[in-house]
């Protein structure tokens, strides 16, 4: 099954999952919670306060893999980024920010390779939230104390 496929299929439209796709095409899917939710909307409303106007953030953003078609549940664009790759879906090309929201079921590995296949993607950095807020910042060399893009950025969100 190709990405397009998936956004056409009209059984999958109404899904309270968030959809992916392996390197064979087949759909993974996983549930979010309201506090995954409650977490995207934070570190939105914190890029915007960080960023600023100098490009945009956006949810649900499906981005080409090695390993297929893979959601972060929050990326942040520049708008230099936008010129050039506009919103095509999936993106070919990882956003410079590209944020997970580790859920119950997600593994330590299975998180730690979807940092990899962005990294890999074009992404400047990888960002993680524990469900408690917790951030971890990744780049090409590894784990980070601070973002380098974002360093006034919280490593624990609070509300």
């Amino acid at each position: 099954m190709t990405w397009q496929e998936v956004l056409e299929h009209k059984s999958l439209e109404n899904l309270p999952f968030k959809i992916e796709l392996n390197a064979r095409g087949v759909i993974e899917m996983s549930p979010a919670t309201n506090r995954h939710g409650l977490l995207q909307a934070e570190i939105v409303w914190w890029f915007g306060v960080v960023f600023q106007r100098s490009g945009i953030t956006i949810t649900e953003t499906s981005i080409q893999t090695t390993d297929g078609v893979k959601v972060a549940d929050v990326a942040w664009l520049s708008r230099a980024f936008l010129e050039v790759h506009g919103d095509a879906t999936p993106l070919l090309v990882a956003p410079e920010i590209c944020v997970e929201i580790i859920s119950p079921g997600n593994t330590k590995q299975e998180i730690l390779n979807k940092v990899a296949l962005y990294l890999q993607a074009g992404a400047k950095e990888v960002w993680t939230c524990t469900l408690d807020g917790t951030m971890a910042f990744y780049d090409v060399a590894g784990a980070r104390e601070v973002s380098a893009l974002a360093a006034q950025f919280p490593k624990l969100i609070t509300w």
